[in-house]
């Protein structure tokens, strides 16, 4: 507010100094008044300004998520050989590497719903592979997008897909709801540094078969995303694929295209984080890296196993918006249990947010860190046309997973993986030539109604523990039971609901044209 000389007390202040009636002492009298109405009328200005200064909002950092597709803790920070990522070993230097974080499910957009609403898939209806894309779902009343509530506290949202004129990321959204409007504000990296604070989101394209052309079934091999310029660092000669593979060539291909995939998502994360400190914006940015699920492999990607699930979490400060306490030191390995469905109550911490009354996602860093996770649970349900009921539980040592279809197993027909992931129909071919033993030969056979793995002890969970007579075992199995049991009932999982056959057919027919049928599967 601009004050004149002619407005209000001012103009009539004024006025009466200038008065020629007024006498020497008056002028005296009344100029000794004039000041201290001054002195008055300024204290109460700074009171004002220093007051309006303290009410204003507080600068805030900015939030870069980095997401990568389809891969677990295979990096060379968490002791992955055969690999080159520097960039991300040097950004879990400088901040937390998580050991046991762990997807709620082992396919892309169930998992993705689940971290974008702070809500598990189960309890949101959004469980089902690519569900409610033609539809008129709605989510239920009270949940929202996290980009909307961000958006609501002042930020910017940006899913960036470009580097100036270099693509580096997917855009990628695959969320199983479609109704709720605009969940971006852009997609561009040059409109970040003039909109801060801002949330931006970069989907990495790895790992991932190149797929999206959708002539996957024309093709002999369909190629991994990037393989003709990821760096060579895995190779047939050197990896050791898990013992649950044969001992085959076309087994090692794709162990070393796989790692090669992450050395490859390396470099392209390296180009991101130069980019923000170009910009200047590294040291008001808080940098979240972490993958979607777990694995492309064959016993990976789609199934409640340890590899379906597990995957990375580095969370690195920013230098002028510290977050983490100072037990959260840059280097810090944390073995805290976290879901991916923590990312979304953190990052609204982060920026200051409450979390919303209800929200099953906790806050996992920062001071305002709630209590430790026990346990981490997962779902697998329908993927694409193959309908297959799983439950999982985690904690630090301990998986117990549960069979909701009898009969299922690595096995069971998906065309996607059929035609994508050549260890399937050579492990069939082998095993219909009597060529499949021991661990291999065991993984074929119908998935058991329970397991549980001692993941310390056999990370690759080879050996079923559910019937062991060990005390310990069966303390574990009774835990974790009971924990899956009681975690069903108050999440109020939707898994038990059925769906339809009309919603299920159209799937079988766009897997079909997309990836093809197998003559076995066809004569069946």
């Amino acid at each position: 507010m601009v004050l004149r000389a002619e407005d209000g007390r001012w103009g009539s202040m004024r006025r009466w100094l200038q008065s020629p009636e007024l006498s020497s002492q008056q002028l005296k009298s009344k100029t000794s008044m004039n000041i201290a109405t001054f002195r008055i009328l300024g204290a109460l200005l700074y009171i004002v300004i220093f007051a309006a200064g303290a009410w204003a909002e507080p600068s805030r950092p900015n939030i870069l998520w980095i997401v990568g597709e389809n891969f677990s803790n295979d990096l060379g920070c968490y002791g992955q050989k055969n690999v080159a990522t520097p960039n991300l070993d040097a950004l879990a230097d400088s901040g937390i590497r998580y050991t046991n974080a762990f997807s709620t499910s082992p396919v892309c957009a169930p998992s993705r719903s689940c971290f974008m609403l702070g809500m598990y898939q189960t309890t949101t209806d959004t469980h089902h592979m690519r569900s409610h894309r033609d539809d008129d779902f709605r989510l239920p009343d009270g949940i929202r997008p996290l980009t909307l509530r961000l958006q609501d506290a002042g930020y910017y949202t940006a899913n960036i897909t470009h580097l100036g004129d270099e693509e580096i990321g997917t855009g990628k959204l695959d969320l199983n709801f479609v109704n709720e409007g605009k969940l971006y504000g852009g997609a561009e990296w040059d409109d970040l540094k003039k909109r801060q604070p801002f949330f931006a989101q970069i989907n990495m394209p790895e790992a991932e078969y190149d797929i999206y052309d959708r002539k996957s079934a024309e093709k002999d091999r369909v190629k991994w995303v990037g393989e003709e310029w990821h760096p060579q660092v895995a190779t047939v000669e050197n990896v050791t694929p898990p013992p649950y593979y044969p001992d085959h060539r076309i087994v090692r291909e794709e162990w070393a295209r796989y790692l090669n995939s992450i050395s490859g998502t390396d470099v392209r994360i390296g180009k991101i984080l130069q980019r923000l400190k170009a910009d200047g914006l590294d040291d008001d940015t808080v940098v979240i890296f972490f993958a979607d699920n777990g694995r492309l492999t064959a016993r990976g990607i789609h199934w409640p196993f340890d590899q379906g699930l597990r995957v990375p979490v580095i969370v690195r400060d920013c230098k002028n918006h510290p977050f983490l306490t100072q037990q959260e030191s840059p280097s810090t390995v944390s073995d805290r249990v976290i879901s991916l469905l923590d990312m979304t109550a953190t990052t609204l911490a982060i920026a200051g947010v409450s979390r919303p009354l209800g929200m099953q996602s906790r806050v996992f860093a920062g001071v305002e860190s709630d209590p430790p996770r026990t346990y981490a649970f997962a779902a697998r349900d329908r993927i694409d046309e193959t309908s297959i009921r799983m439950r999982s539980v985690h904690d630090q040592r301990y998986h117990y997973i549960r069979n909701y279809t009898p009969g299922a197993g690595f096995e069971t027909l998906n065309r996607y993986k059929e035609k994508c992931f050549l260890v399937m129909p050579l492990m069939r071919q082998l095993k219909a030539d009597g060529k499949l033993s021991g661990v291999p030969l065991a993984l074929m056979q119908p998935f058991p109604d329970e397991m549980l793995f001692d993941t310390k002890a056999d990370p690759h969970e080879v050996t079923n523990l559910a019937d062991s007579d060990a005390p310990e075992h069966q303390a574990a199995l009774a835990r974790m039971r009971a924990a899956l049991d009681t975690w069903i009932v108050e999440s109020g999982d939707r898994g038990h609901i059925e769906e339809s056959p009309e919603i299920v057919a159209p799937f079988l027919k766009e897997m079909d044209d997309w990836f093809g049928t197998p003559a076995w599967a066809k004569d069946q």
